[in-house]
């Protein structure tokens, strides 16, 4: 059998599908060298340029708020054009080119602005890069498939931070590693215009529709966004983690992007490991990861520089699991025609929460560490709750 619209033989079609998610996995690895070598040192710089805990964790939450929020415009006009592959390669461009502008930035109003800019560039292609990683996830296991993707995004996310820690332990300079930036950010957009000249359609992929017959979002999927909300209220971004680290004086400050680095890795492991369970066992695998991942926060902000590098590593468990099997339950659960709407809004009520709990979690910082420690482990402690709902939940 040949299925027409690829012109290629069926049992070659998980093949495509496999090539596909590498592709865009060379596209994130490429493009977390970027902005995660960024995001290492951001709270640093942010400090450096004058900021204070509650700036930082404003500047951290701010971002992913306007990120996320926008991607509920994205998602919908990503639906209604089915134009993915330009929304993804603009918010590529927007995202990456950010970066390395930040080494010009004299103030950190100025460095604010730039790093939402690059949340912004990464609002415009998530959702389009999300659906069309989702018609290839169908031929090889959705949890498996964003696994892979998210495993090789994080193999990025711990050479930029290395790379960024070289540079500032030979020159000391944040600008020259910002500027250094820019050759990944070239690269990326070069891999992501050959992957689109490759598979111009890849909605193709997808050959079995869903069976979902729904003209909107189902109330599995709404108990699911319940769970999501708690998740994001309780888990500090990492601008906040590394303001901590330098002020307490828990680590030097070559080593921050280097814990950054092993949270990464571990962010790595747990993509494939929760992808796989994912398949296998469904939200059970997602309850584990977030049970398990919520205990950093004690670690961290608690901790000596052993049990904060422990810390760390659950820190990254909880990133793999919302960076793979959380993508990967949206496709589960939405219709084929309304996916790019579906991560739309998922995304847009996760950057939300994302912002009230990274700001809350900065005041609360500055007034008491324990109580924002505490705060933190409850609210993610709260989010197995609608999960352990929805727990028996298969397409």
């Amino acid at each position: 059998m040949v299925n027409l619209k690829l012109n290629i033989p069926d049992n070659d079609i998980k093949g495509h599908a496999l090539k596909f998610i590498i592709l865009l996995g060379i596209v994130s690895l490429l493009a977390d060298m970027t902005y995660e070598g960024a995001r290492s040192i951001t709270g640093p710089y942010l400090a450096l340029l004058g900021a204070n805990a509650a700036v930082v964790g404003f500047v951290a939450g701010f971002g992913e708020l306007v990120g996320y929020a926008l991607r509920f415009l994205s998602g919908y006009l990503a639906d209604k054009t089915r134009r993915y592959w330009a929304m993804t390669i603009i918010g590529y461009a927007v995202n990456l080119f950010a970066v390395p502008l930040l080494a010009l930035a004299g103030n950190w109003p100025m460095a604010a602005l730039l790093l939402i800019a690059e949340r912004m560039g990464k609002a415009i292609r998530t959702p389009s890069r999300d659906v069309m990683l989702s018609h290839a996830t169908s031929q090889v296991g959705r949890g498996w498939g964003f696994g892979l993707h998210e495993a090789m995004d994080q193999i990025g996310a711990i050479i930029g931070p290395l790379m960024v820690a070289v540079i500032l332990y030979f020159s000391g300079n944040y600008q020259l590693c910002f500027a250094f930036l820019l050759l990944p950010a070239i690269l990326t957009l070069t891999v992501l215009v050959t992957s689109r000249l490759l598979y111009p359609n890849p909605h193709d992929l997808e050959v079995n529709v869903p069976k979902i017959q729904t003209k909107g979002l189902m109330k599995v999927y709404w108990i699911y966004i319940v769970a999501v909300i708690f998740i994001a209220l309780g888990f500090a971004d990492f601008p906040l983690v590394a303001y901590h680290f330098q002020r307490a004086e828990v680590v030097s400050p070559v080593m921050i992007p280097i814990f950054y680095s092993v949270a990464m890795g571990v962010d790595a492991l747990a993509a494939l490991v929760f992808g796989r369970l994912f398949d296998k066992i469904g939200m059970w695998a997602l309850i584990i990861a977030v049970t398990s991942s919520a205990f950093f926060a004690p670690l961290v902000f608690w901790g000596d520089f052993s049990m904060a590098l422990l810390g760390m590593g659950l820190w990254g468990v909880g990133m793999g699991a919302q960076e793979s099997i959380m993508r990967a339950a949206v496709a589960e659960m939405s219709p084929v025609n309304i996916r790019g709407s579906a991560y739309g809004v998922f995304s847009t009520i996760y950057g939300i929460s994302w912002f009230i709990g990274s700001f809350t979690l900065g005041i609360i910082y500055d007034f008491s560490i324990t109580l924002m420690v505490t705060f933190s482990l409850f609210a993610q402690i709260l989010a197995v709750i609608p999960l352990f709902l929805i727990r028996k939940y298969r397409p």
